[in-house]
C-alpha cells in the first residue's frame, strides 16, 4: 500500500528583489581578485605597458624632443597608457566567456542578481583593471622623470584614456558572448595587437602605404588614439575621431546586449 504526501511549495511571498538588483562592493571585490589571479592578465596589461615604456619611452635620443605641450617620451607614455587600458577593459569583459564555459553564468542566473547588475559589475571590473594599468604606466612616467608636459596633462591625459578604454570593456563583453572559451585570451592578444598597430599606437599611421592609412581609419582604436593625444597636442579635434568612437562603441554595446538575449534565451 503506498501512500502520497502533498508537495507544499515554499511561500516566496516574502521575498524582494535586492537593492540595484544585486550589484554590491563585495561581489565587485570577488570580481577584481578573480580578474587578478589570472597571471597572463596581470603580465599583458600591467607589466607589458611598463616593459615597452622604458624600452622606447625612455632610451631612444628622439624621446627628449617636442611633441605639443610636452616631449615624445610624454607621447609614447600616453600611447602605451591607452594599450594597457584597452587590452585589461577587453580582457576584463572577455572573461564572461570563461564563466560561461564553466556554467558559472547559469548559476548566477538562479540568484536574485538581476542581468543588467550582473553586465554593470563586470563593466565595472574591466574599469577598475583599466585604470590600475593606466595608473601604473602613470607612476612610471613620473618617477623617471623623462616624460615632460604640464602637471594638469598627466591628470587630464590619464582621465581621457580611461574613460576612453570603456569603448573597449563594450568590445570585450561582445567577444566574450560570441565566442567560445577556448583560447579566448590568446585570440583576443592577437586581436588587440591588429588594432593596436592599425590605430596608431606603435607606429604612426602616416607611415602606412595609403591604401592602409584608408583602412587603419576605419579601426575601433584609430579615432580613440588620436582624441586621447589632443590634450597633450593641443592640435584640435577632428569630428571624424568622435564619431569613429561613437559609432564603435554603439556597434559593442548593441552586439554585447544581442549576443548577452541569445545566452540568456538558452536558459
Amino acid at each position: 500500500m503506498s501512500t502520497s504526501r502533498a508537495v507544499v511549495a515554499p511561500d516566496l511571498s516574502g521575498r524582494t528583489t535586492p537593492r540595484l538588483g544585486g550589484f554590491n562592493l563585495t561581489a565587485l571585490h570577488l570580481e577584481m581578485r578573480r580578474l587578478l589571479r589570472n597571471r597572463r592578465t596581470v603580465i599583458i596589461t600591467l607589466i607589458f605597458p611598463v616593459f615597452f615604456f622604458l624600452i622606447f619611452g625612455l632610451t631612444a635620443k628622439y624621446t627628449k624632443e617636442s611633441a605639443g605641450h610636452g616631449n615624445v617620451s610624454a607621447f609614447i607614455m600616453i600611447s602605451l597608457e591607452l594599450y594597457g587600458a584597452v587590452v585589461a577593459t577587453t580582457f576584463g569583459g572577455a572573461m564572461v566567456a570563461i564563466e560561461r564555459a564553466q556554467g558559472w553564468s547559469r548559476q548566477l542566473r538562479l540568484t536574485p542578481l538581476a542581468p543588467p547588475a550582473y553586465i554593470a559589475m563586470k563593466v565595472c571590473t574591466a574599469m577598475l583593471l583599466g585604470f590600475a594599468s593606466v595608473l601604473v604606466v602613470n607612476v612610471v612616467g613620473l618617477l623617471t622623470h623623462k616624460a615632460s608636459m604640464p602637471g594638469y596633462l598627466w591628470i587630464v591625459s590619464a582621465l581621457c584614456v580611461w574613460i576612453g578604454s570603456l569603448l573597449f570593456a563594450a568590445f570585450g563583453l561582445f567577444l566574450g558572448y560570441l565566442m567560445p572559451s577556448e583560447n579566448i585570451m590568446q585570440v583576443l592578444g592577437i586581436i588587440m595587437t591588429l588594432l593596436s598597430f592599425a590605430g596608431g599606437l606603435f607606429i604612426p599611421v602616416s607611415s602606412y602605404p595609403h591604401a592602409v592609412q584608408v583602412v587603419a581609419k576605419w579601426t575601433p582604436l584609430y579615432g580613440l588614439n588620436q582624441l586621447v593625444h589632443t590634450p597633450l597636442l593641443g592640435n584640435g579635434v577632428d569630428w571624424t575621431w568622435a564619431v569613429n568612437v561613437l559609432a564603435w562603441l554603439v556597434i559593442f554595446s548593441f552586439g554585447a546586449i544581442w549576443r548577452f538575449g541569445k545566452d540568456t534565451a538558452r536558459v
